[in-house]
């Protein structure tokens, strides 16, 4: 939300990326950016990976939009896929595309 009240909305999503990793730095919160994982299928791993924006105290997906048409399903099953392949239990997609900030919270 503080990343949101300062730089507000119409950024690329890059931008709010880096201004949400100088904020985790600043706050002391754990995290990851940019973690990669493996896919596998029927028992070999496929060239290509999931990069997740964030990862959050080793548990909690953290994906970043910057849509202004909104969130929108295609973002809610991404994260729920990267939830799949990491083991995380909690995903949050939080968008910076509108004037007000909006999330939503997964689980598996």
């Amino acid at each position: 939300m503080e990343v949101h009240r300062i730089l507000g909305h119409g950024f690329l999503e890059v931008v709010y990326k880096d201004a949400i990793e100088l904020e985790f730095t600043e706050q002391g919160i754990p995290f990851s950016r940019e973690e990669d994982y493996e896919i596998e299928y029927k028992g070999s791993v496929l060239r290509h990976r999931y990069r997740s924006d964030f990862v959050v105290y080793d548990k909690i997906i953290l994906e970043v939009k910057a849509q202004e048409g909104g969130l929108n399903s295609a973002s809610q099953r991404q994260t729920i896929n990267y939830l799949k392949v990491s083991g995380c239990k909690v995903g949050l997609v939080i968008n910076f595309g509108r004037s007000s900030l909006e999330y939503k919270r997964l689980v598996l």
